[in-house]
């Protein structure tokens, strides 16, 4: 089946799963957030999705994609924890004691090291820590939140929008529950040495301590992060990591009317995400997945394999078939070299879209003669005007 895309053609070849005959549709499950998303940490495998595109006020969650950048240049070495920055009045008014909005208490004109700035940020959801970080790293807010966004496309976030490094509320300001998500997995399987500061329980500054405002860090079930946010444009927001037995979960979850229902409903949804599914181990590392078709090469088709084993996360009840099909942009023309990234396996579970991985070529295809491209261009020719 072949479906308009632009000047090309994305071709979807449906290939059979025999390697399970049944697996599990998705389990009936209700949530009172409004947005939410729920991933197996591994393997990526959605295990729940509810308006999981639209675009909402980030609130404090911003603050992840802030520290993703302090991170970074860690790791790079463009910045060290040792580093001091000094706290700015923009930054002591906007985000201060002053400012009425969750603090850090930091004194003006004073400095304060990376180290903690950082925890400033991540356990008492500092607006001036945020701020400090932002002016000290690039000299001014409105340039990191350029910055930010910059590195989310990078990421491959393509919706999320940021004007400031605080989440405080900006109408250009604008998130997904998918991208927030994929962000706070990204967050702990790229840095490591720093993931563990979204589990401390409480930070002290000024002589003022603060606890993590994180609710169910307390709840002793594995939950290790992430980050809360409130504004009265999107209700009460969330996204966390649990970690069980080897199986970790990542959460994003928007629009709960309260702190308690916003605990309530994260925990209930984690639970349910670590009790409900079990693993399906589909395709072995170097087994190939399927073919594409080669056109103008001395082989007409191509294998393709993922870069690893290929597994995904079934619910255990509620038997249904299991779809798999490979998507690429058609025509593949020749020669195509090992290894070329070439398009996508999609898995869905029922009716959801719970994987997509990416695959390559599982060998070189040249260019084949001459009268064997102008048959295959006769051939593309034909279906282009089908």
């Amino acid at each position: 089946m072949f479906h308009r895309c632009g000047p090309l053609f994305v071709v979807i070849a449906l290939i059979a799963v025999t390697f399970i005959s049944t697996a599990a549709s998705a389990q009936v499950f209700e949530t009172k957030a409004k947005q939410a998303y729920l991933i197996e940490a591994e393997t990526g495998t959605v295990l729940f999705a509810k308006n999981e595109d639209d675009l909402i006020p980030p609130a404090s969650l911003a603050k992840l994609m802030t520290m993703e950048l302090v991170f970074k240049s860690l790791k790079n070495g463009e910045l060290s924890l040792e580093d001091t920055f000094e706290v700015s009045e923009n930054a002591w008014r906007t985000g201060g004691a002053v400012s009425g909005t969750s603090t850090m208490f930091a004194e003006i004109n004073s400095s304060i090291g990376v180290a903690d700035l950082i925890r400033g940020v991540i356990v008492q959801s500092g607006n001036d820590s945020c701020i400090i970080l932002a002016e000290g790293m690039a000299g001014s807010e409105e340039i990191f939140a350029e910055m930010m966004t910059e590195r989310a496309r990078e990421l491959g976030l393509e919706k999320s929008v940021f004007a400031n490094s605080t989440g405080l509320p900006h109408p250009d300001s604008k998130v997904t529950v998918r991208e927030l998500a994929l962000l706070a997995r990204h967050i702990q399987q790229s840095y490591p040495e720093y993931y563990p500061i979204y589990s401390e329980l409480d930070f002290t500054w000024n002589k003022i301590i603060q606890r993590n405002r994180n609710p169910l860090l307390r709840a002793n079930i594995g939950v290790d992060g992430l980050k809360t946010g409130f504004t009265e444009a999107s209700g009460y927001g969330i996204v966390s990591s649990i970690e069980r037995e080897g199986r970790r979960l990542f959460l994003a979850m928007s629009g709960m009317s309260s702190v308690k229902e916003r605990a309530q409903e994260a925990r209930k949804m984690l639970e349910w995400g670590l009790r409900s599914f079990e693993r399906r181990d589909l395709f072995a590392a170097g087994e190939v997945v399927g073919a594409a078709s080669v056109y103008g090469g001395e082989s007409s088709r191509i294998g393709l394999m993922a870069d690893g084993p290929v597994s995904i996360f079934v619910p255990i009840t509620n038997s249904d078939r299991l779809k798999a099909r490979i998507v690429y942009d058609w025509p593949l023309t020749a020669p195509v070299e090992e290894g070329s990234p070439i398009g996508t396996l999609n898995v869905w579970v029922g009716d959801t879209l719970s994987q997509q991985t990416p695959l390559y070529a599982a060998e070189s295809v040249s260019k084949g003669p001459l009268h064997s491209r102008a048959l295959d261009a006769l051939q593309e020719l034909m279906l282009f005007w089908l």
